[in-house]
């Protein structure tokens, strides 16, 4: 299936909404990738926690819960502007199918850069069924 791409750069504090949904809910999407990257790594201290939830975010927070049903990844960048020039990046995503739209979030713990992200989601044609427990899966996710 066709894979589409997904790049921006998000601000501190920022939530950006990913527009997926179609009509009759019957294309899903699985992401197969999920990569962050500073607005200007090594020259500035920065530690970006970016997570992608599958319902709307009100508040961007630096707590990350695995236990949480509605995150569907999360992704960790620290880089530094010392003499070893370090740079982190941890990215943990699921493979669950969804077919609605997407948040990305971010909170940066040590100032207030910005990052860069780039999400690629692979387009999965879902029957009828498939698209009825995606759909069912959004609307208890939203009550």
């Amino acid at each position: 299936m066709p894979i589409k791409s997904f790049r921006g750069k998000i601000a501190d504090n920022a939530i950006d909404t990913i527009t997926l949904h179609t009509n009759d809910g019957s294309t899903g999407y699985r992401i197969v990738k999920f990569e962050l990257l500073g607005i200007q790594p090594g020259s500035v201290t920065q530690e970006s926690t970016v997570q992608i939830f599958s319902v709307p975010q009100t508040t961007a927070v630096n707590t990350v819960d695995f236990s949480n049903q509605e995150l569907l990844g999360a992704a960790f960048y620290r880089s530094s502007n010392s003499t070893d020039h370090t740079t982190t990046l941890n990215v943990i995503f699921d493979r669950m199918v969804f077919n609605h739209d997407i948040d990305v979030t971010h909170v940066e713990s040590a100032g207030a850069q910005a990052v860069n992200y780039h999400i690629e989601l692979e387009q999965v044609k879902l029957d009828l069924n498939e698209n009825t427990v995606a759909t069912l899966k959004d609307i208890r996710n939203l009550s």
